[in-house]
């Protein structure tokens, strides 16, 4: 939910509230997302934003969300 609510550049306080995270918590999880290289802070801006790294890691997890789902609803189906 960060690095989706940072897709077009986000505050922290923006962040927070989409992402549903205390203060806390959301500094904590930038900090593990700026070291992992998948989200970068634009100082001057105060900004947020997903780096080419993080869209792949988005992309990759909404492709493995998408065939659990389906593999899921499958086993649903078959019972």
């Amino acid at each position: 939910m960060i690095l989706q609510a940072s897709r077009t550049g986000a505050t922290k306080t923006k962040i927070m509230y989409k992402a549903y995270l205390s203060y806390t918590q959301v500094k904590e999880y930038l900090k593990f997302l700026h070291d992992n290289n998948l989200i970068r802070y634009e100082e001057g801006s105060q900004i947020y934003r997903v780096t080419e790294k993080g869209r792949h890691f988005m992309q990759a997890y909404d492709e493995i969300s998408d065939l659990v789902s389906s593999k899921t609803n499958s086993r649903t189906i078959n019972v």
